[in-house]
Formats: structure tokens, C-alpha cells, sequence
């Protein structure tokens, strides 16, 4: 995997969670060129969701692979991810990229446009944290998929 975009609407203003972002991002520089997009959150706004939207897709880079994170979205372990984030390269996608929607989730057509969707859990969580988690979640499915003891 060459490229991983991370496309994120909202902005962390919390300092502990900027720093586990800006570690795990450190991280992932071992094992891919992470990227980590902010767009600017419109909860609450008419049509706010829907502008979101259009911004997330103009984000997109293309030929990407998207994974957009949801609910409703297929769970998997963190060795699942690990297998698909192998098999997507073995079959050549260089560029992957995780969408992590507003508190007021993804427009429709985000999620139509992924390739997959992926439930982190049924639990709700602060979309903060879930950046923070998603990280994590890569970086433990490419310490896995190289090797890597960090699993363990």
C-alpha cells in the first residue's frame, strides 16, 4: 500500500487526541504514505450532510479504494482487515481511503460511492476518538499483514 488517506469531517481541537493522531500517523510512515484530510463539519446547517458530502467525494482521490466508515457497515477483526488491506494490494490498489463522517454520519452518496463499508462497532463513539481508532485500526492491520509483533 503506497497511499492512505484519511478523510475526516470535523476538526480535533482536543490536544490528547491531536497527539495520538499525529503518533499513529507517525507510525503508519513505516508501512504506507498516510494522509490525514480535515473537512470543515456543518451539522445542524439545511443541507449541511449533503455539503459534507460533496466535499468528502471532491476529496477522493482517483483510482482510490474507499472505505467509508458506518454503522451499518460490515464488522471484521483486526486480522480481517489486515487480510483485505493484503489482498486489495496483491491485486494492485495503491491508494486506499477511509472516509470518518461528522456527528451527523455520511451523506448517502458517500456511502454508495465506497467500496466497502466498514462498522467499527455498534457501540456509538465520538467521532474523535473514532479517528484516533481508525489509525490505530491501520497501523494494526499493517504491523499484521508485515509481521510485525505491535499485534501481539
Amino acid at each position: 500500500m503506497t497511499g492512505v488517506r484519511v478523510i475526516c469531517v470535523g476538526r480535533l481541537k482536543e490536544r490528547f487526541y491531536q497527539q495520538a493522531c499525529e503518533e499513529y500517523v507517525k507510525r503508519l510512515g513505516a508501512y504506507c504514505r498516510p494522509e490525514v484530510v480535515e473537512l470543515a463539519e456543518e451539522s445542524g446547517r439545511p443541507d449541511g450532510l449533503r455539503r459534507e458530502g460533496a466535499r468528502v467525494l471532491d476529496s477522493i482521490v482517483p483510482g482510490s479504494y474507499v472505505i467509508a466508515l458506518c454503522i451499518e457497515g460490515k464488522s471484521m477483526s483486526s486480522e480481517a482487515l489486515a487480510e483485505t488491506l493484503s489482498t486489495l494490494q496483491t491485486r494492485g490498489v495503491s491508494r486506499l481511503t477511509f472516509i470518518i463522517g461528522s456527528s451527523e454520519g455520511l451523506d448517502p452518496a458517500v456511502k454508495q460511492r465506497a467500496d466497502l463499508r466498514l462498522s467499527m462497532s455498534p457501540m456509538t463513539f465520538p467521532h474523535h476518538l473514532a479517528r484516533v481508532m481508525v489509525l490505530e485500526q491501520i497501523y494494526r492491520a499493517l504491523s499484521i499483514a508485515a509481521g510485525s509483533k505491535y499485534h501481539k
